[in-house]
């Protein structure tokens, strides 16, 4: 039953990847159990359930599994969120702080309407740069946020603490201290 599965248990982790000193947790164990892939995406759209929810947004590359899954789940389209030039339409960006450096991420100028309700999904939660800039770049089309779902959080980086300066609220299945 997957109501009893301990998704914790089906993550796994990998010491010093891709760097040393890094915990690296690797959700595709996760994904590749069955009952622990379907309890995962129950409980990532579980708090939406009764919610109203237009669209799912993913961040590439994992979200589009979680998020595709998600949207099937509340019955409501997906919207990818990718790097730069990889839509094919006019897009719009927003750019974000890596550790080394600026990156972008973009979104079809068309893929939502104002007003929209849209939940952004992910795999994982850390200092949630990334998650910021897609809130931003889903706000810069007049969607509304209704919150954001991740398998794994990274609870000492504060992801979900600079989700929240912005008035969105997470949903985080699994915490992690950090790393």
């Amino acid at each position: 039953m997957t109501a009893d599965l301990d998704l914790k248990d089906l993550v796994r982790t990998i010491p010093d990847y891709p760097k040393p000193g890094i915990m690296f947790r690797d959700i595709t164990t996760l994904l590749g159990h069955a009952n622990g892939f379907r309890a995962c995406v129950e409980r990532l759209a579980a708090p939406f359930t009764n919610r109203r929810v237009q669209a799912v947004a993913g961040i590439e590359a994992r979200g589009f599994i979680l998020g595709g899954a998600v949207a099937d789940r509340l019955r409501c389209g997906f919207v990818p969120i990718r790097k730069k030039g990889k839509l094919p339409a006019k897009a719009i960006g927003e750019e974000y702080e890596l550790e080394y450096g600026i990156d972008v991420i973009e979104v079809h100028e068309d893929a939502v309407s104002a007003g929209e309700p849209v939940l952004l999904i992910d795999d994982l939660i850390a200092t949630g740069g990334t998650a910021e800039a897609a809130v931003k770049l889903l706000r810069k089309l007049n969607a509304e946020v209704v919150g954001a779902s991740f398998v794994i959080e990274l609870t000492a980086l504060g992801g979900s603490a600079r989700l929240a300066k912005l008035g969105v609220q997470c949903h985080s299945l699994l915490t992690f201290e950090g790393d």
